[in-house]
């Protein structure tokens, strides 16, 4: 029943309360005997979708987020107020309910460390160029960090996985050592559906991980091996991501606990300092990637230095809430993050519009918003509408928000992540980034029923996209997280041309200059049959009572089982 029914039921004393409802149902009866002449397919009709997620504000946010007045959506810069100004107005603007205080900000701290152009690294008796051949930095926040005659170690894949039976540390001391490591994870390399979740990127495959667990086992530096491939994108974006300021959070001993130097070195430098080990990179990398592989000392040692600023600044998650009506302590959570990589030190055209990447997310949550807004009707459960910053410098507003949650995570019935939303035409499919990973594939797969598409699996999940994203920080605190993205079989176009557009994508576009939006050029369409998608799962669970929950096999089940039982 409409809330504003509700609301005037309680205007009206206990008998015309009776006689009230007592019309409501003869009227009730009257209509169900017309329905059960119109037969099934009227009852089908009224089931249908009706798009409520209007193009022109999802245009109108694209346009102005990606606009260059916004400068890049930086954190620390102001494209950042203007960013966070903009997204207060509109949340103001669409009678939402702040949900810090009097805020719609939740402060995030952050830490800036801007690395000089002076850094340096040597292995064995070769001085690798910066950035041409490596690039390198440091999360300890300090004025300069270094490692001198540190022992080079190639530990293989860098991962300790005891659920796959895998340690490429075992027996090893990497102590006052510098690790080379391999991106991505054995299953991909091998292909062996029976090693880790073969093609499929684990979380042990990605960079941040490698990282993570290099300082876990105390070594004094760690070096990645880039290979586009495995890495799923190209040495510029490593470039375009390692160079100018570099963004984090601060532990309390100052990172301490990070090694002393962590980077990346080309596939050329890493195939020449095999060679000066008296090794074969081609075979080294293949025994890596077999059960048994044991950590080997390249008898070489590195050297390394880094000075850099530090300049300490606080940025913010910004979030609104259109309260629910029954239920309003649980809560389904829309996230986007706003931030892209700002402005670079070259000339011309040097600022990161970001407009797939990721205005089209922050645009689509806004639309979604507004949709609900005009609809005059409360939810059941409340809607939060998050807008996470630092994304891009690893996934630091949402990490931030899951560790000082501004709702209980046991009552988040589930996130909905919106990130490069792909421009193109309506599709015949959803693409789902971690299909069968929970519970909310059935929500989507009957909303996607109504538009007349299928669920499919991501086309390219070697290349690790679900820990790519902020649903990735949710689902490490156990909360479900649906991550999608335009499906590929473009409906006028063809799956041939979808896959292409996407490939396209990431070539020229990603982490470019070039990603802009083109008015009356780039196609919206298949966006907004995405954003509409969204918008309806999210209705269906707010006004459900089911807390959806991991599959049985995942490694979040556990958690997501312990947080709500309250442990």
């Amino acid at each position: 029943m409409h809330d504003s029914c509700y609301d005037y039921l309680r205007t009206l004393g206990e008998r015309n309360r009776v006689v009230f409802l007592a019309c409501v149902c003869l009227a009730l009866t009257a209509i169900a005997g017309g329905a059960a002449i119109a037969g099934g397919a009227a009852i089908a009709a009224t089931r249908s979708v009706v798009p409520v997620v209007e193009m022109a504000d999802y245009e109108r946010h694209l346009a102005a987020l990606a606009s260059d007045e916004f400068e890049g959506r930086k954190p620390a810069t102001q494209g950042e107020v203007k960013t966070l100004a903009y997204l207060e107005a509109e949340f103001r603007r669409l009678g939402l309910a702040t949900a810090v205080g009097n805020s719609f900000r939740q402060p995030v701290p952050i830490v800036e460390q801007t690395f000089a152009s002076d850094a340096s690294l040597q292995l064995g008796g070769r001085a690798l160029r910066y950035p041409e051949d490596a690039v390198i930095g440091t999360r300890r926040i300090v004025s300069e960090s270094r490692i001198a005659d540190s022992p080079l170690v190639f530990a293989g894949y860098g991962i300790v996985a005891p659920e796959y039976g895998w340690n490429d540390y075992a027996g090893l001391d990497v102590r006052g050592k510098t690790v080379v490591v391999l991106i991505n994870d054995p299953g991909f390399a091998t292909g062996d559906a029976q090693l880790f979740r073969g093609r499929t990127m684990t979380y042990y495959g990605r960079w941040t991980y490698k990282f993570e667990e290099a300082a876990r086992q105390g070594a004094a530096g760690i070096l990645i091996v880039h290979e586009t491939e495995p890495a799923a994108y190209p040495w510029e974006v490593v470039q375009n991501g390692w160079t100018g300021p570099q963004l984090g959070l601060e532990s309390a001993d100052g990172n301490a606990n990070r090694t002393a130097i962590e980077g990346w070195i080309t596939l050329e430098a890493a195939q020449n300092l095999f060679r000066d080990a008296g090794l074969d990179y081609a075979t080294a990398k293949a025994a890596a990637a077999r059960r048994g592989f044991r950590a080997q000392e390249l008898g070489l040692r590195a050297a390394g230095a880094v000075r850099a600023g530090v300049r300490r600044s606080t940025s913010a998650n910004v979030i609104g809430l259109l309260r629910g009506f029954r239920h309003p302590d649980e809560y389904i959570i829309y996230c986007a993050h706003w931030d892209h990589l700002g402005r670079s030190f070259a000339g011309g055209d040097n600022i990161f519009n970001g407009a797939v990447d990721n205005a089209t997310g922050t645009a689509g949550l806004l639309a979604i918003a507004s949709a609900f807004s005009r609809s005059g009707r409360k939810p059941d459960r409340t809607l939060a509408f998050l807008s996470v910053t630092a994304e891009e410098a690893g996934l630091l507003g949402s990490e931030y928000y899951a560790s000082h949650p501004v709702v209980p995570l046991r009552n988040t019935v589930a996130v909905l992540n919106m990130d490069a939303i792909a421009f193109g035409g309506p599709t015949r499919d959803v693409t789902v980034v971690g299909l069968g990973n929970s519970t909310l594939d059935r929500y989507l797969e009957i909303a996607a029923r109504r538009q007349n598409r299928v669920l499919r699996q991501e086309p390219t999940p070697e290349k690790g996209f679900f820990y790519r994203s902020d649903n990735f920080n949710f689902a490490k605190v156990g909360v479900p997280a649906l991550y999608i993205k335009l499906g590929v079989d473009d409906r006028e176009k063809g799956e041939a041309w979808g896959r292409a557009q996407d490939a396209d994508f990431y070539a020229v576009r990603y982490h470019k200059v070039g990603d802009e939006f083109r008015a009356g050029v780039d196609d919206l369409r298949g966006g907004l049959q995405d954003l509409q998608l969204l918008h309806d799962v999210g209705a269906q669970l707010a006004n459900d009572r089911v807390f959806p929950n991991w599959a049985a096999n995942s490694e979040f089940r556990v958690i997501r089982d312990r947080s709500r039982a309250g442990k």
